[in-house]
């Protein structure tokens, strides 16, 4: 079966980032189950979360898919007062995406910020949203954390 190509799998080839496609039943939303259905470590599948914050643009995260966000962690982190998560309505209407489908890589120049926990640094490879359900994207984490900018931060 041949995978259509995403915004995120264009940007990759045209920076010239080796990176494989992976598909999965796209009805799965919970990133430990992609993880469990991709065969594949739940500390190496990474789920990118909206958190808003009050009068700014709202910012991407991208954490393992077993562990939680705390939300506290990360204001601290960005020296705000107070961040909230994103409803799947608001996450989607924000940024163009479907839940199960956000992707850092695919919203690039769109005025996110982009965040990382830093476990990823244990991880050689990471696997992220390919931008659409169903499909998700294996690439180098140094090669990640550069395109999109993400810093890494506590927050789990």
């Amino acid at each position: 079966m041949e995978i259509k190509k995403t915004l995120a799998m264009k940007l990759l080839e045209g920076k010239k980032v080796s990176y494989t496609a992976l598909s999965y039943p796209a009805a799965l939303r919970d990133a430990a189950a992609i993880a469990a259905a991709l065969g594949l470590p739940p500390e190496q599948v990474y789920k990118t979360l909206v958190a808003a914050r009050p009068s700014r643009k709202p910012l991407l995260v991208m954490l393992p898919a077993h562990r939680q966000l705390d939300l506290k962690k990360l204001a601290r982190a960005l020296g705000e007062k107070k961040l909230a998560l994103a409803t799947h309505r608001e996450a989607e209407a924000l940024t163009g995406l479907q839940v199960g489908g956000i992707s850092a890589l695919a919203l690039l120049n769109k005025g996110f910020a982009n965040f990382i926990d830093i476990s990823a640094h244990d991880q050689i490879e990471i696997v992220v949203s390919a931008g659409e359900r169903g499909l998700q994207i294996r690439l180098a984490t140094t090669d990640l954390i550069r395109l999109t900018g993400a810093r890494a931060v506590d927050v789990t």
